[in-house]
């Protein structure tokens, strides 16, 4: 069928509507707001494209999804496959940038662990493999009778039993192995949990150094770079661990990368997160003006605002820790000195005696330091599973950058790996027009093209998707919880467009909305770019120049709420131009106009 037919369309304020919207075409819905467009573009057409889609999958499927209650309306012909691309759905999660949800992000990582160059932080020049020979001298500069470990990562951050693994290890005659940093014995049983993840590292050998003891040394480097990929942990026993690589190691100092892979230039897994703030870029603090709105009044009259709760624990440790001191909790908050308030926020290593009371009237005595009333906030923000709990003291604190990584979410070392010159950072900070530039102008070895060629193109043709629906003064840094709707709802377009599906029934929720006047023309080829591939748009918008480059305009009136819901004129725009009942159509004609005021009011 060319065409979408509904019959008996009643949903909210539709009064029994019919009728026959073109496919393949731009179609724009418009009228008053509360018409009743997005009830006939979304909770009836979009809804039974939705509901069927569901009702096709296996019963198994279905219950993980939810019913989807069939929209008020006698019968819809034609519908396609449909997706929603309203402005309801931005993502609050801290963890999503705009490079996450485009998913550009996850081709840069790639593109950086196959031609990033690695750079030492300490002398600025770029890491090259180590030979075994290379390794061995650096270790023999440690002083003689320094003892060591020679160990061989195998496994890192992996899944599963390793049950094949340990049988293997003792076949081939090895007696230890550390697992998550503890050394056990391979003669007995050793029990991992399936689900969780685990770092195995065999030990190769343990040495004495000397200079007869050379030999021994190289061979044991040997056997376990070639059992791990290249890669030996030396642990300096009393002193520290160096991770040493075929691949990439400083030959003037310790530093020393990992293998370069995908997954360490990620912010949401622990290889590559920053370790102060976790991968989020900013660490949450108690902020004590939040904490101590009035520093006129003491703490016995609620200066502090977390402990205004009655038979309150820790109300009741600051009275102990007051009378064991001699603090006058009576005295207004600014008056104390120092050293009393950093005592009752902070705490102390010094232990002192608590008596708890019961409601029944038990009594509990212990014997502790006492954490300060900031370090328990900040505690149990961390431990608590309620989130209640965690909202009341999420209330107390503020934002701040994380002073490790400065806001990059990434470990410093990933920062290391660079392209053209810049790191995975610096590139999510430019602009998507000077991204744009930055592809353009990077220069590529033969061996780097031929390995890029294919990641920059798909990484170009998404960042030109973003440039023409008006989005390229984001950056792909730009948190997801800070986009407006229209602009996240432009995002969800340029995905689409990407995937360059056909035959799908798109609707979308006033696209226009943030989008400077400018940039229509822009969202507006976009638009017909998804129509030439064959699908069909309902557009519900508001925008003159969207409505005149539809290919078919309806307008939904004639007034809002309960006088609504009807089909005032539906056609080419200019035959919707040409209806008198239409006020849409008399606007867009310019037969009624709204005239600029000759003269301006006075603001008040």
């Amino acid at each position: 069928m060319d065409k979408i037919i509904v019959k008996g369309a009643r949903e909210n304020n539709l009064k029994n509507i019919n009728i026959e919207i073109p496919k393949n075409k731009l179609v724009v819905m418009t009228g008053v707001s509360g018409s009743g467009k997005s009830s006939l573009a979304f909770d009836t057409i979009y809804a039974e494209g939705e509901r069927r889609y569901v009702e096709s999958l296996s019963a198994y499927a279905r219950q993980f999804l939810g019913g989807e209650s069939k929209p008020d309306v006698d019968s819809i012909e034609g519908l396609s496959p449909s997706i929603s691309i309203d402005q309801k759905t931005t993502n609050n999660n801290p963890r999503s940038t705009v490079g996450t949800v485009t998913e550009i992000y996850d081709y840069l990582r790639l593109l950086f662990a196959r031609i990033g160059t690695p750079y030492c932080p300490n002398h600025h020049e770029p890491i090259k493999s180590q030979s075994i020979e290379e390794m061995t001298i650096k270790i023999m500069e440690y002083p003689e009778g320094t003892k060591l470990e020679v160990l061989s990562p195998v496994v890192h951050g992996e899944k599963g039993t390793h049950a094949d693994l340990f049988d293997k290890l003792r076949k081939d005659g090895f007696t230890r192995v550390r697992v998550n940093g503890e050394t056990q014995d391979l003669s007995g049983e050793i029990k991992l949990e399936k689900n969780k993840k685990d770092n195995i590292e065999v030990v190769v050998d343990r040495i004495v150094l000397k200079e007869s003891e050379r030999s021994r040394l190289f061979e044991a480097i040997e056997i376990a770079t070639k059992m791990a990929d290249g890669k030996v942990l030396i642990n300096i026993l009393g002193d520290k661990e160096m991770l040493m690589s075929e691949n990439y190691a400083c030959p003037k100092c310790d530093f020393s990368l990992p293998e370069l892979e995908p997954r360490i230039f990620s912010f949401n897994a622990p290889y590559g997160a920053c370790p102060t703030c976790k991968g989020l870029g900013i660490t949450k603090h108690i902020s004590i003006d939040l904490l101590i709105p009035d520093k006129k009044i003491s703490i016995l009259d609620g200066a502090i605002k977390t402990l205004t709760i009655d038979d309150n624990i820790e109300t009741n440790r600051l009275l102990t820790i007051a009378k064991k001191k001699g603090i006058d909790l009576t005295v207004p908050f600014e008056d104390l000195d120092k050293d009393i308030v950093d005592l009752i926020l902070f705490g102390t290593d010094e232990e002192f005696d608590f008596e708890y009371t019961s409601k029944n009237g038990n009594k509990r005595y212990t014997t502790e330091t006492y954490e300060g009333v900031v370090n328990n906030l900040e505690r149990r923000y961390i431990e608590t599973s309620s989130g209640w709990i965690r909202d009341w003291i999420d209330g107390y604190m503020e934002e701040n950058t994380c002073p490790t990584c400065k806001g990059s979410r990434l470990m410093s070392s990933v920062l290391n790996v660079l392209v053209g010159g810049k790191n995975i950072y610096e590139v999510t900070n430019l602009s998507i027009k000077d991204l744009i530039v930055f592809f353009d102008k990077l220069k590529l070895n033969k061996s780097e093209k031929e390995i890029s060629d294919l990641l920059i193109k798909e990484i170009r043709s998404r960042l030109e998707f973003l440039d023409n629906v008006g989005l390229s003064y984001l950056t792909l840094s730009r948190s997801a919880g800070t986009l407006s709707g229209g602009e996240a709802q432009r995002i969800r377009l340029a995905t689409q467009i990407g995937s360059r599906l056909s035959g799908v029934l798109y609707v979308l929720d006033e696209p226009s909305i943030g989008l400077h006047q400018k940039d229509n023309n822009r969202l507006i080829n976009s638009l017909k770019n998804m129509r030439d591939l064959g699908n069909t748009l309902i557009v519900v918008e508001h925008d003159e120049d969207t409505m005149l480059a539809a290919d078919y305009l309806i307008d939904i009136g004639p007034v809002a709420g309960e006088g609504g819901g009807y089909v005032v004129a539906a056609g080419t725009p200019e035959e919707v131009m040409k209806n008198k009942d239409s006020l849409t159509g008399q606007y867009l004609s310019h037969k009624l106009k709204i005239e600029v005021p000759k003269k301006r009011r006075k603001g008040n």
